[in-house]
C-alpha cells in the first residue's frame, strides 16, 4: 500500500514539473519574439538611415551646354586699313587737334538732337547735314558710303585753311564746315566720318586716315570705312570709292577714331610697293586738300 502511495506522488511531481516547464516556456516565447522584432526593426532602421532621404538624394546631372560659338555674323573689329600695324600715339600735333575737335563734335551733336526733336528751330547747315545722313541711312553697305561721299564732296568748296581762316591747319566740325560751305581735305573727312556714324556705320568700322602723298609731297586726309569685308577710301578728290589694296602713291601715316590716334608702322612704304622718301616725318605737315 505504501509503495502505491509513493509511486502516485512521484507521478504527480513529474506532471507538476512538466506543467511548470510548459508555463515557463510559454512566458519566454513572447519575449523572444519581441526581441526578434526589435532586432529586425533596429536593423531596418539602420539600413534606411544609411540611405539618403529625398533631400539628400544627389541632384540629377543636367546636360552641360556645348561651348557657345560666336554667331556667324558676329561683329568683329577689323584689322587696320592697308593691313598694317599701328601703335597708339600719346602726344603730338594730330592727337592735340583731334582732342580739340572733340568738344566741337559734342556741341554739334546736341544741335542735331534738338533738330530731330524740333525741325522748325534748326539751323540751315544742320538741316542740310541731316538730309545727307538720311540719304545715307536709306542705303546699305558700299552704296551708303558712295551716297555720303558724293553728297559731302558736292556740299563743300575746296578752300585751304590759310585762305579761309588765316592759319596753316585747322580741323573744323561738320556744321561749321557746311555753314561756310568751304573746307580742305580734313574738313571733308571729318564731315564724312560723322555722317557715316550717324547713318549707322559702326564706330569700329571707320577711321579718319592721314596719308602722305608722294606725288605732291603734301599730307592728305580721307575716311576709311569697312563694309563687305573690305576697307574703302572716301576721298574729296574722287567720287568713286577705292579699296585700300588699290596701289596709290601715298604712305599712310595716322589712323584716327573715337579710341584715339594710332601711327602706322614704317613698313607702310613696302606695303604700297612704293619707296617712301627718307624725309617723311612722323608728324604730318599742314594737311592739304
Amino acid at each position: 500500500m505504501l509503495i502505491k502511495i509513493v509511486y502516485g506522488l512521484a507521478v504527480l511531481l513529474a506532471l507538476l514539473g512538466f506543467v511548470l516547464l510548459d508555463r515557463a516556456l510559454a512566458q519566454s516565447a513572447p519575449n523572444a519574439a519581441t526581441e526578434e522584432i526589435a532586432t529586425f526593426d533596429s536593423r531596418f532602421s539602420a539600413l534606411t538611415d544609411a540611405l539618403p532621404g529625398p533631400a539628400q538624394l544627389p541632384a540629377p546631372q543636367q546636360p552641360q551646354p556645348a561651348a557657345s560659338e560666336p554667331p556667324e555674323h558676329a561683329t568683329q573689329v577689323p584689322a587696320e586699313p592697308f593691313a598694317l600695324d599701328a601703335t597708339p600715339v600719346t602726344e603730338g600735333e594730330v592727337l592735340d587737334k583731334w582732342n580739340d575737335l572733340a568738344a566741337s563734335l559734342r556741341s554739334e551733336a546736341e544741335i542735331l538732337a534738338r533738330c530731330r526733336a524740333d525741325a522748325a528751330d534748326c539751323p540751315a547747315a544742320a538741316k542740310k547735314f541731316l538730309d545727307i545722313i538720311s540719304d545715307g541711312r536709306a542705303h546699305e553697305g558700299r552704296a551708303r558710303l558712295g551716297v555720303i561721299n558724293r553728297a559731302i564732296n558736292l556740299a563743300i568748296r575746296p578752300t585751304s585753311d590759310l585762305a579761309q581762316w588765316g592759319v596753316a591747319d585747322r580741323w573744323s566740325a561738320p556744321l561749321a564746315t557746311l555753314e561756310s560751305g568751304r573746307g580742305d581735305c580734313e574738313d571733308y573727312a571729318i564731315a564724312k566720318y560723322v555722317a557715316l556714324r550717324e547713318a549707322g556705320v559702326a564706330e569700329g568700322d571707320q577711321r579718319l586716315i592721314i596719308v602722305h602723298d608722294l606725288k605732291s609731297g603734301d599730307d592728305h586726309a580721307v575716311v576709311a570705312a569697312h563694309v563687305e569685308g573690305k576697307w574703302f577710301m572716301l576721298d574729296n578728290r574722287h567720287m568713286v570709292l577705292t579699296e585700300d589694296s588699290t596701289p596709290a602713291p601715298v604712305v599712310p601715316l595716322f589712323a584716327v577714331d573715337t579710341t584715339g590716334v594710332r601711327q602706322f608702322t614704317t613698313s607702310v612704304a613696302d606695303a604700297h610697293r612704293l619707296p617712301a622718301p627718307a624725309q617723311i616725318a612722323a608728324v604730318p605737315s599742314a594737311i592739304k586738300r
